[in-house]
């Protein structure tokens, strides 16, 4: 098959197309000899029949191959990248890159900026002062040589076929798809150049994968591309109806991560770091079973190594790291706000999407920059019993004037039951 209306018919019948035919699609993409609306109809062909792990794998493979693959061999035999695949309060990252590079396993972290709802990475760490996410290839390459660990932005040199197909998916209502969207994942995350990925899909009412169902098929698909491509990869689907941890806003959340780098912090941020930390340094042959990788970096967590090597992260990149110590170097809102339950009895829910709407229309200023300081801390977890009149959450806001309207959006968010509620469990499932 050599014209691209073939492979349309093709899909459009259900047919599965072989790598040679995945490769022409990708390269029609590149050089323009295929047209927008050709690929449109290709990939609304593909959501309706799906693609099988073959042409997924296939997929996969040549929009890595799009652009610039970053080589990492110099580093080391290991270099482990992280990604989440979006929630609320998921500052992870932040955490687990200098956990994990404390222990041992070099960390190449290339990040985003904020999807939709969701918080981005980038974001959250230009909150700090002076911190340069903008590294060069070599400068990003050498800091992981230096000191184990590196944060940077994702650039349109990698996988540039996955951004040309993700503008015309997100422009067609084809986003939702395990295939087309974990060949854009992995195709990132391959072209970054590491050697080990660990993938945390969240799943729930603040996740793009609403389903446990979904999340799981695409946690499965991830892992099985990394098999055939040669590159271990671990997935974990954990919760996001409830937001992860307690802050939800760029320098809350930087403050919140640093409290569990000091070995204090959520209880649910920390346990998920450690779990997909354990998962890494197994992986990585680091420690020979997860009881000892838990061990290792929850002592890392309590005698200060991993908090020091945030420090020298944020040292490295330009960043002020008496943030450590000193919050209100952080750009931090006016005002305080509180939220309070209604009525006595336990927490039934803590809806993720609706706290992140609400913080994300904090945190936007007018001009289309961030407004760093302002954001959502939320005191409860789903469970906890409460009593009429506390405080459930603390809106952090520049804009007085209309404090009274975010507590009444904020407040649709908690959800109450006069009997006892079970905590939901944090990690549903692993893929490896």
């Amino acid at each position: 098959m050599d014209k691209i209306t073939d492979l349309i018919a093709a899909k459009r019948n259900g047919k599965a197309h072989s790598a040679e035919d995945i490769g022409r699609i990708i390269a029609g993409l590149m050089n323009g000899s295929i047209k927008d609306y050709q690929l449109t109809a290709w990939l609304m062909a593909a959501y309706l029949k799906g693609l099988d792990i073959d042409e997924t794998t296939a997929l996969t493979d040549f929009m890595t191959r799009s652009g610039k693959v970053l080589d990492l061999s110099e580093i080391g035999e290991i270099v482990c990248d992280k990604h989440s695949t979006g929630g609320v309060g998921d500052k992870t990252t932040l955490v687990l890159v200098p956990l994990l590079a404390s222990a041992g396993v070099p960390m190449a972290k290339l990040s985003g900026r904020g999807l939709e709802h969701t918080g981005g990475t980038l974001d959250k760490l230009e909150a700090i002062p002076g911190f340069n996410v903008n590294l060069s290839q070599a400068e990003f390459v050498m800091q992981v040589k230096k000191i184990g660990a590196a944060i940077g932005s994702t650039t349109t040199d990698f996988a540039p076929a996955d951004g040309k197909l993700y503008k015309l998916r997100n422009e067609t209502a084809t986003v939702d798809h395990n295939g087309l969207g974990s060949a854009s994942v992995m195709c990132k995350k391959l072209a970054a150049g590491a050697n080990l990925i660990i993938l945390d899909v969240k799943t729930g009412r603040g996740a793009f994968m609403d389903t446990e169902e979904r999340a799981r098929a695409i946690a499965q698909t991830m892992v099985e591309i990394g098999k055939r491509l040669n590159k271990p990869t671990v997935a974990v689907v954990s919760n996001m109806d409830q937001p992860l941890g307690f802050a939800v806003g760029h320098s809350l959340e930087v403050l919140e991560a640093v409290e569990t780098l000091k070995g204090k912090g959520p209880a649910d941020l920390r346990e998920l770091c450690i779990f997909l930390g354990s998962l890494a340094l197994v992986k990585s042959g680091r420690c020979q079973n997860r009881d000892h990788a838990v061990a290792l970096l929850e002592s890392r967590l309590d005698n200060g190594q991993a908090l020091e090597k945030f420090s020298e992260l944020i040292v490295c990149q330009g960043g002020d790291e008496r943030i450590i110590d000193d919050p209100d170097l952080l750009p931090r809102s006016a005002h305080r706000v509180e939220v309070k339950a209604p009525k006595g009895g336990f927490v039934k829910s803590v809806d993720a999407m609706k706290v992140a709407l609400v913080s994300k229309s904090l945190s936007n200023r007018p001009d289309g920059g961030i407004n760093h300081g302002a954001g959502i801390v939320v005191t409860v977890k789903v469970g906890d019993e409460v009593k009429a009149g506390q405080v459930v959450a603390t809106i952090h806001t520049d804009e007085a004037a209309t404090a009274d309207e975010t507590v009444t959006w904020l407040a649709r968010a908690f959800g109450y039951s006069a009997e006892p509620v079970t905590a939901p469990k944090l990690i549903h499932e692993l893929f490896e």
